[in-house]
């Protein structure tokens, strides 16, 4: 894919992050129906019960439950042909419910890699791999 297909592919990720820190649901639901194809391959944590990108839309709708400020700062991108890869820092106030913890009104900053596969335009695989372990120690869940 030429340079141009990777920068095209970056610019759609980045307007999915733009989305998702809008922390309106809805936005976040209009955006995956836009950039991610229904039918993505998710190698990643998701809720039992849903594939695709409505198995995206629960990973939202659990997250912005828990952590209704959360955000998403992209620290780096790497594009190569049909892939995009971006190394995140998440940020969020736990307000409410998550992994069974009630909220604890705890900041938690944790770190987040994902390599995005794209065809015809959207998002087809999302492989992710994220620092839940970080995140549970820093909600009491688990010892420091």
């Amino acid at each position: 894919m030429p340079a141009a297909g990777a920068t095209s592919n970056t610019e759609t990720l980045n307007r999915l992050h733009s989305a998702v820190n809008s922390g309106d649901p809805e936005i976040i639901s209009k955006a995956i129906d836009e950039f991610v194809a229904p039918d993505v391959l998710f190698h990643a944590p998701v809720p039992m019960g849903a594939t695709g990108a409505e198995a995206l839309k629960r990973v939202w709708e659990v997250l912005l439950r828990a952590f209704p400020d959360i955000h998403v700062a992209v620290e780096e991108t790497v594009a190569e042909g049909d892939k995009v890869a971006s190394r995140n820092t998440v940020t969020g106030t736990h307000l409410g419910e998550y992994q069974g913890l009630p909220p604890t009104g705890k900041t938690v900053t944790y770190n987040e890699i994902f390599i995005v596969r794209f065809a015809e335009g959207r998002i087809a695989e999302i492989r992710g791999v994220v620092d839940v372990l970080a995140q549970l120690r820093q909600l009491g869940a688990l010892p420091s």
